[in-house]
This record gives structure tokens, C-alpha cells and sequence, in this order.
């Protein structure tokens, strides 16, 4: 049984994990607002259990990640940027889900139900060589699912979410194998899980695993049965994190059925089920159907009852909670499990045509940017530049040797990536999710080192902050009138404003307003002591726009 060379499986990870984190700016959305309340609190301007920014609350609940970027912050030398500091406990944590995917499917594929039929002659995969191919394939079918690329990169309470949600993924698998590091990795990733804002996945996560652990009392057969033990180490865990997130307050009723959720409904939810998760998808159908008749059986089978319980719950989340591209990753990891145990079965014609679509889509991907990029810095084709300028209006693009020769190697590593697949490798059971798994590697690299200046232009806070900072000047007293959170966040990390609310002393000789908030500014007995200076906007959207307003001088 054919494994992926362990160097190549981490240089694989690092093309995947490295780009998005390292040598961009914040991005307008939650990746921006995560950042202001964890420099906030590195600042010391608000608490820790209770971070505030400007009064505003943080709209995702868990105060674990911001601890985790002001932690960073305050540890981090001079020399390196807030942000970059903030980014590195999630590039961690997304590594950190990674890895625990791995050996969650490795622990799974050792149980004796999903080992393959032993031949009666003998020649037969090794247990362990079977368990760490498919553990290869599931890792391969996690990096390829296409909406994990973005939310995964950003620093929010999801990705803090997703690395303790598969930390714990793990810990609930191997718990009888070993005793150690399941047990340290569980009271690490439940107690996570709830701190970072999601305590009754942490309880359901934690049920299901004990349970599950009683109905499966037989371990494989190279180890001693472990259930009771695994069971009621589970069930302390559990019971221990009930209790404390009723102690600290984490519980929180935001049920949003889709029929209530105006454009939330479930045609969208549909399309997002489709695209977000492709293509782990259509292989976990696939291994519920070839395992259909094994699903109810006895003794249970773990290495597919295990990832169903977290698919099942992270689904219900995603139906029921907002935003749902955000919960809907943490079922990631369990949907990767489920694919992996798809790849034996697979027919040589389904597998054909994954990867045929997944030849066709990526290289398409990946040819448009580089045609935009060539555009970008040349004028050729000349409809690229028009359509970027149209839609990034000031944008100048900058050439970077370094950057054009790692994108030049992806891609050559991408054609070297298609050749090997095109000839015969039956032996490597994984080999159907190299194509998607390498596909959505090179063309998020490829969007981070070539597209990273125009990404910055129009979904950073950059230039509309410049454009604030020309005419106010280097004032450190600004007044904010019903800014969004992440607009709060940006003037006071590229600007270095300190904002303060119309009521608040002092009193400042400048102020930043929301449009809509105009009106309710005109009705205000101090509206006759502001003057409207300029109307400034982000370069690529008009929902963005601030009034900059200057006090009128008695």
C-alpha cells in the first residue's frame, strides 16, 4: 500500500497554510473586526473578558481567539507588525486542524470494520500502511474542499473553531489506541471549542464520542479494548465543560431557522452545501452508500459513526446559526473522514471524471489569473487591465521578482502534478484527490503572490484610510458616528485614530459618519457645529463610503 512521502505531504500543507497568512493586510469583514478587538485589548483600552470596541461588543461570541491575537501581539518583538503578529496563533490553529484530520482518519481506518478483506492466501495492505493511506486521503480531500481556502486564512473565532473542533475530532478517535496525548488533545479541544464561542457543539462533540465509545467495544484487533475507559474520560471532559460554560456565562440561544432568515433560505443553503464542500461531498454519499448496510449494524461501526455525529452536528449549526459558511466548516473535517473511505470503493470511472472536472476547472482558474496578472502588468490583453481598473479604480500595479518565480514554480509543480496523475499508480489509494487537493493549493497560491496587491486594494481599508489621513492630518482625537465595527478597527490600526463616541470628551475637531447615520446626526442639537469636508470610500465599494465631518469654529 503506496503512502505520500511525508516531505511531500508537508511541503503540500505549507503551499496550502503559508499563503494568506503571511504579506497581506487585513480584509474588510470579520478578518478586519477580529483584528481591532485583539488590538484593543494588546493596547489595554478594553478587557479581556469583555472585549469592547468603541461600545460595540464582538458580533461572533468566545473571547479564546482574541486572547489568542492580543496574546500574540503583546508577546511579539518590535519589529514585527500587529497583525502579522495577530496571524500567527491561527496559522497554528489551521495547521493545527490539518494535522489533527490526519491522524483522526489514521485512528479511524485502524479500527478492525474498515481494514480491508483479508485474502485467504495472505498479500493483504499492512494495517498500519492501509490506515496511513487513507489518512493521506483524507487530509488531500480536507486541503480540496474549495470553501475552506479564504474563511480558513482569516483570524476569526471560526478558525479557532475549526482547529479545536478537529482537535477534539481526534482525541475522540484514538482514545482507544492511546491514553496520553487523546486525553491532553480532548481537554484542550472541547474547553476550546466552548471558549471560542460554540459550547453546545463542544457538549454534543463530547456526548456523541462517549456514547459512541460504548456502543463500540471492540478495538482492533493489534490493541486491548479501551471503551469503558475511553467512555467515561470523554464523559468527564464533557461534564467538566457543561459546567463551566454555565459558570462563565457562554451560553447563547441564536437559533435562525432558514424560513426567518430573509435571503437565508434554503435554496441558498443548498448552493452553499454544493460548492463549499466539493468535492469531499459526492465521495462521503459515496461511502454511505457502498457502507449502507454496515451503518446500523452491530457491532457499530466507529470509523463511520464517528464522522457522521460531527457532520450531523456542525449541519444543524449551519442551518440554525448565522453566518452559515462559517459553521459549515467546522463540518469539514468529519466530511473529509467520510470521503477518504469513499477512495477503495471507487470505480475507475468515477474517478476519471473527478479528475477530468478537476483538470478542466483548476487549470481554467489558474490560466485567468495569470492572463489578468499579464494584463494587470503589461496592458495585454488589454480588455484584463479595463476590466481591473473598472472594478479596483486607482489600482497600479507592481512587479516582484520573488513573487512571479514562486507562482512560476507552482505552476510548473502543477503540470508535473497533472503528468504523474496521467500515468498508473494503482497502489496509491489517495491518488483520485491529489488533482482537487493540488488544484485548490495552486490557484489559492496563486491569487496570494500575484493577485496579493489587488486583493489588498480592494478588500483592505488602506486607501480609504490614507485618503481620511490627507486631510485630517496626524490628529489623535476623531469622533465616530455609527461606524461598523471593522471600519472602527481600520482607522485606528492604519491611522492610529483614537476614536471616541459624539458624547464622549474630548471634544474633537474631526468626526467619521456612517451615511446613513446623517440624518439622525442633522436632528441632533450639534449639528450646526459640523461642516461636511469630504465624502471618502473604498476604492472598489460604494457600501463603504464615511463622511468625514470638521467642527465648525466659534
Amino acid at each position: 500500500m503506496r503512502r505520500l512521502p511525508r516531505l511531500a505531504l508537508l511541503l503540500f500543507c505549507a503551499a496550502y497554510v503559508l499563503p494568506g497568512l503571511v504579506g497581506r493586510e487585513p480584509w474588510k469583514g470579520a478578518d478586519m473586526a477580529s483584528f481591532g478587538y485583539m488590538l484593543e485589548i494588546a493596547r489595554g483600552h478594553t478587557g479581556w473578558f469583555d472585549p469592547m470596541l468603541l461600545g460595540l461588543r464582538p458580533e461572533a461570541d468566545g473571547v479564546l481567539p482574541y486572547w489568542l491575537g492580543a496574546g500574540a501581539i503583546l508577546a511579539a518583538p518590535q519589529w514585527i507588525s500587529p497583525f502579522a503578529a495577530a496571524r500567527l496563533p491561527f496559522f497554528a490553529l489551521l495547521a493545527l486542524a490539518l494535522a489533527a484530520t490526519w491522524y483522526g482518519v489514521y485512528y479511524l481506518a485502524r479500527h478492525k470494520q474498515a481494514q480491508p478483506v483479508q485474502f485467504a492466501f495472505g498479500g493483504e495492505a499492512n494495517p498500519a500502511d492501509y490506515a496511513r493511506a487513507m489518512a493521506d486521503g483524507g487530509l488531500l480531500a480536507l486541503i480540496a474542499c474549495l470553501g475552506l481556502a479564504q474563511l480558513s486564512h482569516e483570524i476569526t473565532t471560526s478558525v479557532a473553531q475549526l482547529g479545536f473542533a478537529a482537535l477534539s475530532f481526534y482525541a475522540v478517535a484514538a482514545l482507544q489506541y492511546r491514553n496520553l496525548a487523546p486525553t491532553i488533545a480532548l481537554a484542550i479541544g472541547l474547553p476550546g471549542l466552548a471558549l471560542s464561542g460554540a459550547p453546545s457543539l463542544a457538549v454534543y462533540f463530547g456526548i456523541g464520542g462517549a456514547l459512541l465509545h460504548l456502543a463500540c467495544p471492540t478495538a482492533p484487533a493489534d490493541r486491548p479494548s479501551n471503551s469503558v475507559r475511553a467512555c467515561a474520560t470523554i464523559a468527564g471532559i464533557t461534564l467538566l465543560v457543561a459546567l463551566a460554560s454555565g459558570w462563565l456565562d457562554l451560553w447563547r440561544w441564536r437559533i435562525l431557522l432558514p424560513q426567518d432568515a430573509g435571503s437565508k433560505d434554503w435554496r441558498t443553503l443548498g448552493r452553499l452545501l454544493l460548492w463549499f464542500t466539493w468535492p469531499a461531498w459526492p465521495l462521503a454519499m459515496w461511502t454511505l452508500w457502498r457502507w449502507r448496510l454496515q451503518l446500523f449494524g452491530r457491532p457499530v461501526n466507529m470509523h463511520l459513526a464517528l464522522p457522521l455525529w460531527f457532520l450531523a452536528g456542525s449541519l444543524l449549526a449551519t442551518l440554525t446559526t448565522r453566518p452559515s459558511d462559517r459553521a459549515l466548516m467546522l463540518a469539514l473535517p468529519a466530511l473529509a473522514t467520510m470521503a477518504a473511505f469513499a477512495l477503495p470503493t471507487l470505480q475507475r470511472s468515477v474517478a476519471a471524471l473527478i479528475d477530468w472536472f478537476t483538470l478542466v476547472f483548476f487549470t481554467g482558474c489558474g490560466l485567468v489569473i495569470w492572463v489578468i496578472w499579464i494584463g494587470m502588468q503589461t496592458g495585454v490583453p488589454r480588455q484584463a487591465q479595463i476590466n481591473v481598473l473598472r472594478q479596483a479604480p486607482g489600482f497600479e500595479a507592481s512587479f516582484s521578482l520573488g513573487v512571479f518565480l514562486v507562482a512560476l514554480v507552482a505552476t510548473l509543480v502543477w503540470a508535473w502534478l497533472v503528468m504523474w496523475r496521467v500515468g498508473r499508480h494503482q497502489s496509491a489509494i489517495w491518488k483520485s484527490l491529489v488533482l482537487p487537493a493540488g488544484g485548490a493549493a495552486w490557484c489559492w497560491l496563486l491569487l496570494m503572490t500575484l493577485w496579493m496587491p489587488l486583493l489588498d486594494f480592494v478588500r483592505g481599508y488602506t486607501v480609504a484610510v490614507h485618503n481620511v489621513s490627507m486631510v485630517v492630518g496626524r490628529s489623535n482625537c476623531v469622533h465616530a458616528l455609527d461606524l461598523s465595527r471593522e471600519q472602527i478597527a481600520a482607522f485606528q490600526y492604519h491611522a492610529n485614530y483614537r476614536l471616541h463616541e459624539l458624547s464622549e470628551a474630548p471634544a474633537c475637531d474631526w468626526m467619521l459618519v456612517n451615511p446613513a447615520a446623517r440624518a439622525g446626526l442633522q436632528n441632533k442639537a450639534t449639528a450646526s457645529q459640523w461642516r461636511l469636508q469630504a465624502t471618502v470610500r473604498r476604492p472598489s465599494s460604494k457600501g463603504d463610503d464615511v463622511l468625514l465631518f470638521k467642527r465648525i469654529q466659534p
